[in-house]
């Protein structure tokens, strides 16, 4: 599949908002479904890119296939990144396009923009336990658990910690 990784336009932050909410409904990682409060932070891609990097996955013909978020530590979207850190976070891949890279290419593009910055030591993330498929791309990309930084935004849902050294 050909994906082209770039910065999000205004006219995808609708799309990118309401794909990313349904990746995270479909999966079953909201504990409140359609109530969940989160999916406001999910659909929130316009407030996003003013605060931080909002990288969307295209096909040759422009649709959207999936985004991420980059942020660095300090940063008003930071969760776990320390100083000397960049984070990715709310990382979607719309239903059609699985399996087929998107995921990949958004991760790399984060490590990649990560390498090429300055004073960064590692790539964080935090991931829910049930996403299996996730941590192993995640692994094999050459990030490892750290356990340490484990953390539980709300009771039921603890989240597993991965970095990759830089």
């Amino acid at each position: 599949m050909d994906v082209t990784i770039g910065p999000v336009h205004p006219h995808q932050h609708s799309a990118l908002g309401d794909m990313t909410a349904r990746a995270y409904l479909d999966d079953g990682l909201l504990d409140f479904g359609a109530e969940d409060p989160y999916l406001e932070q999910l659909r929130a891609v316009a407030r996003r890119a003013a605060e931080a990097d909002v990288l969307v996955a295209t096909d040759g013909g422009g649709r959207l296939l999936g985004g991420v978020t980059y942020v660095t530590a300090g940063t008003p979207w930071a969760d776990i990144a320390r100083e000397g850190e960049a984070e990715m976070r709310m990382l979607a891949v719309a239903g059609e396009a699985r399996g087929r890279g998107v995921g990949e290419s958004l991760i790399r593009a984060c490590v990649d923009r990560a390498r090429a910055t300055d004073g960064l030591t590692g790539l964080v993330l935090s991931t829910q336990t049930t996403m299996h498929t996730a941590h192993r791309i995640y692994r094999r990309l050459g990030f490892h658990r750290v356990p340490e930084r484990d953390w539980t935004p709300l009771p039921a849902v603890p989240l597993l910690a991965f970095r990759l050294d830089l």
